[in-house]
């Protein structure tokens, strides 16, 4: 569990699991447990995929999007920040992952060679964003 992992590393460890954990208190230190799943990386790695039409996906790839994603964490930027942005980053984060699977998928060979002006755009123009329509409530 992330409270071993705290108590056995003496608080020394980057934890993030697929579930959600309460937080751990160690050495009058509050360990926040990040919860990181497919919503951080997997809408980049497929929207770069797309804008470039790549036909397969690698490890470096793969790689590309986790090190865009490990440079967007707060933790990054100051010790004490947490582990993964804020979901209110994702759509900047996603698009950033896309950009890097990209090239890389251009840089292999697996991919449409076109100009970082166009696949910008590409990324902007096949990005999809839910829009939900208001509900009023009318009975109970």
């Amino acid at each position: 569990t992330p409270e071993n992992i705290v108590h056995w590393t003496d608080g020394k460890a980057i934890i993030a699991t697929g579930s959600p954990f309460q937080p751990v208190s160690h050495n009058g230190t509050l360990h926040r447990i990040a919860q990181c799943n497919n919503s951080y990386i997997f809408p980049g790695i497929g929207l770069g995929v797309l804008a470039v039409g790549a036909n397969r996906v690698t490890d470096e790839m793969l790689l590309a999007s986790s090190e865009v994603l490990a440079e967007a964490s707060p933790r990054a930027a100051s010790a004490g920040g947490s582990l993964l942005p804020p979901l209110q980053q994702i759509t900047e984060v996603s698009k950033s992952i896309a950009f890097a699977v990209a090239k890389v998928a251009q840089a292999q060979g697996h991919a449409l060679k076109i100009s970082d002006a166009e696949l910008h755009s590409r990324i902007d123009r096949i990005f999809w964003t839910p829009h939900y329509r208001n509900y009023k409530r009318i009975s109970l």
